[in-house]
């Protein structure tokens, strides 16, 4: 059976230099190692340092290892909030942070728009004791990419808030410039082309004063989860738990084929391939493409709404060895999501883009 190639928007494609890091993966016996050996150790400083490099993460920010970026959600919530936060809700999986503050009785507050659009972004909408603003820098669920420039014109109205974003589907691809922001964090299974199963925690040292300041003030900040202990493990270079050494070991080595790269070649790369797609898209006589403003649309995941059942250009992909993704939620049936992660060639994108456009 010939290989088939995934453009689903995550699970996705795994990176091209991972079959052979799984070889000396089992060679070096990573999964069979102890989790605080000076072996998985050496796995979390090599990782922490090239992720520092590829991102250009300031040094004095902390990177933490858990399990998902869904569970970052719950910690950031723990850790950075008492009573009020903000959130930008825009699709599935913005919107379903704040449902997470909801929970928690946090007082939260938002900007909702429709999907395949973008809220109001004007800093002034914003409470002036919000603690923390969240924004997902690319919405999985609909394709809406969140402006830079934006961010940085709200970091400068509310300097003294913290900032958290979702870079789930955007890092390492959108270039952000990080002393703008306190929190960010992603998931390994998208943009790395990596196994789910790892969750990545950038915080900067304003956020974790701030869960210090909120434990002294008697509130739960969580158990071994919390800030401090994260920190406390981190500086060791260990997690607080039995963690996916496999994948920390995995993402320390695709992240230095990237550094060996580059990050311009990536970045020009997810420019040309966003390009194609969406030139695809907008030609297709049976597709539109859902982000109508240009300047919005994601680059590394594109969504298209379909005239009939979605279904039937999925399933005439997949014959072909070609799987992208349904829409989400209630857009299942009526959009296409297409992933076009730094693992997805030119050519890869452009033998879906022929394909695609022969249907």
């Amino acid at each position: 059976m010939p290989k088939k190639i995934f453009f689903t928007p995550g699970p996705s494609a795994i990176y091209f230099t991972v079959e052979a890091h799984m070889k000396t993966a089992l060679k070096e016996q990573v999964m069979e190692i102890n989790h605080r050996s000076a072996q998985a150790e050496g796995y979390y400083k090599t990782t922490v340092e090239n992720l520092k490099a590829l991102m250009a993460i300031p040094e004095d920010y902390q990177i933490f290892f858990l399990s998902s970026a869904t569970e970052i959600w719950e910690r950031q919530l723990q850790n950075l909030v008492i009573e009020k936060s903000f959130h930008y809700c825009y699709g599935a999986f913005s919107n379903r942070f704040y449902d997470f503050a909801a929970d928690w009785k946090l007082s939260p507050q938002k900007a909702a728009s429709d999907f395949g659009s973008l809220p109001n972004t004007d800093p002034s909408l914003i409470p002036a004791d919000t603690e923390l603003m969240t924004m997902a820098l690319n919405e999985t669920s609909t394709g809406v990419s969140f402006p830079v420039k934006d961010i940085y014109n709200i970091r400068k109205a509310h300097p003294d808030a913290l900032i958290a974003v979702d870079g789930v589907s955007a890092f390492p691809v959108i270039d952000l410039d990080f002393s703008q922001i306190d929190s960010a964090y992603f998931s390994v299974q998208k943009c790395f082309g990596l196994p789910a199963g790892l969750g990545v925690w950038i915080v900067s040292p304003r956020a974790i004063e701030k869960a210090n300041q909120k434990l002294a003030a008697g509130h739960s900040i969580g158990s071994y989860q919390s800030l401090p202990n994260l920190l406390k493990n981190g500086l060791k270079a260990q997690t607080t738990f039995t963690a996916n050494v496999l994948n920390i070991f995995l993402l320390s080595k695709v992240t230095a084929d990237m550094l060996e790269k580059g990050m311009e070649v990536i970045r020009r790369e997810s420019k040309y391939k966003a390009a194609l797609l969406y030139h695809t898209i907008e030609q297709h006589p049976a597709l539109s493409a859902f982000v109508t403003d240009k300047k919005l649309r994601s680059e590394t995941v594109a969504v298209a709404n379909t005239q009939s059942d979605s279904g039937i250009i999925i399933n005439a992909l997949k014959e072909k060895g070609l799987v992208v993704g349904n829409g989400y939620g209630a857009h299942k049936g009526k959009q296409i999501r297409i992933a076009s992660f730094p693992t997805h060639s030119k050519e890869q994108i452009e033998l879906l883009a022929d394909t695609l456009s022969s249907l």
